[in-house]
């Protein structure tokens, strides 16, 4: 079933909604709203021409546990050659509007102008953080240092869960260091668990697994 949100600040039950996932349309960008919904499993996913919001909460989630990221021999190799400087939520807007950009061509893209203002209020309030990669440029001397936005990804952030949303490489491999780097961070400070929502290939190869929706929540839930 798909339900129809008003202007109340509520949610139906996750497992009325359909097996594909789609819970419920409707309702608004609201960081109260986003909150509220990331708290339950369910997000945001739909065509930004779209004028109507889709709300998703799959009972079978892909996960990431940040203790258990897979690097290949590769990567390693690639990170010990320190091509790449990484960095944490001190490029918030230009990571969104990276992804949003790589993505504004594709059939069903969703990344558009409402959902960038909407998780950049949420990353304003605390709620939403940035990895970004950064590469020399070629340009300038070795001297100054300076460095471009390469690659990066962004999502939100509760408890001690990561709810990634989208990520985005301009050069070889960027948004896997910006993952790895991700999963070494949670490990310092405690995080538990990344939400990819949906499997893909990439992230599969890096460790992604599926976990039913009830496990998924024990994660969302540990807050000691």
């Amino acid at each position: 079933m798909i339900f129809k949100l008003d202007k109340r600040l509520c949610f139906p039950n996750p497992s009325d909604g359909e097996k594909d996932g789609l819970l419920a349309i409707g309702g608004d960008l609201s960081v109260d709203r986003l909150l509220l919904a990331y708290s339950h499993g369910i997000f945001p996913w739909y065509a930004f021409k779209s004028e109507v919001i889709q709300w998703w909460c799959p009972m079978d989630r892909f996960v990431i546990f940040p203790d258990k990221i897979h690097v290949s021999h590769s990567m390693r190799t690639l990170m010990n050659k320190r091509r790449y400087k990484v960095s944490f939520n001190q490029a918030f807007p230009e990571v969104i509007r990276n992804c949003g950009a790589l993505r504004e061509d594709m059939e069903g893209a969703w990344l558009g102008p409402n959902i960038i203002k909407a998780y950049t209020a949420l990353h304003e309030q605390g709620f939403a953080m940035s990895v970004e990669v950064w590469e020399q440029d070629e340009n300038e001397s070795a001297t100054d240092k300076k460095h471009k936005l390469v690659g990066g990804l962004y999502g939100v952030t509760l408890g001690k869960c990561f709810f990634g949303e989208s990520m985005f490489s301009l050069a070889p491999s960027a948004s896997k260091i910006a993952l790895i780097d991700l999963c070494y961070l949670m490990q310092k400070k405690g995080g538990n668990m990344i939400d990819c929502q949906f499997e893909t290939p990439h992230l599969k190869s890096m460790g992604g697994e599926h976990i039913t929706y009830d496990e998924y929540m024990k994660y969302v839930n540990d807050v000691d």
